[in-house]
């Protein structure tokens, strides 16, 4: 049976320094925000490591929502109103004051929707099947995983032991 090739590797730094000097060097040699992930126990400004700034759309998603509240809020006040229409003492068929809170109702309940929505897509959770537990005590892991076959894994370990690397998970 032919061995199958590393994807990815783990290197584990002591220090915050140590990991920033690790994606330096892999920035040099080639390697992009994509082909690798910062994973630590800790939170770190954006940034600390030297990484890429990681831009999002969360923006977008409360508009939509609120603009997709908005519409079914008024088809169903206003279709409700139209398609039973109940003449009560000369009244209008569309009673717009009541009618204005289950539209407000109804966007603000589109709009805090669709952002938790947003929020579950735009978190951008690592998705590696490698992870040491060592670093839930301090460590500060550097999760190289290639995108582009060019890009080669052992001039990546290469990288991290010279960066300072205390150790070196691979995935075989």
């Amino acid at each position: 049976m032919a061995r199958v090739a590393k994807k990815e590797l783990l290197g584990l730094f002591r220090t915050p320094e140590e990991a920033a000097n690790a994606v330096e060097s892999l920035h040099r040699a080639g390697f992009t925000g994509k082909d690798y992930d910062i994973l630590t126990a800790a939170p770190y400004p954006e940034g600390t490591f030297g990484e890429e700034k990681v831009r999002h759309r969360l923006f977008v998603f409360p508009f939509i929502g609120a603009a997709c509240g908005f519409a079914v809020a008024l088809l169903l006040t206003m279709g409700t109103q139209l398609a039973y229409p109940l003449v009560t003492g000369g009244k209008p068929i569309l009673a717009i004051p009541p009618a204005i809170v289950v539209i407000y109702e109804g966007t603000m309940l589109g709009a805090v929707l669709f952002t938790v929505l947003g929020i579950i897509f735009e978190s951008r959770l690592p998705d590696l099947d490698i992870y040491d537990p060592r670093i839930s005590e301090g460590y500060i892991g550097v999760a190289v995983t290639p995108q582009r076959p060019e890009l080669d894994l052992a001039k990546a370990e290469q990288l991290l032991r010279e960066a300072g690397a205390v150790d070196i998970v691979s995935e075989a």
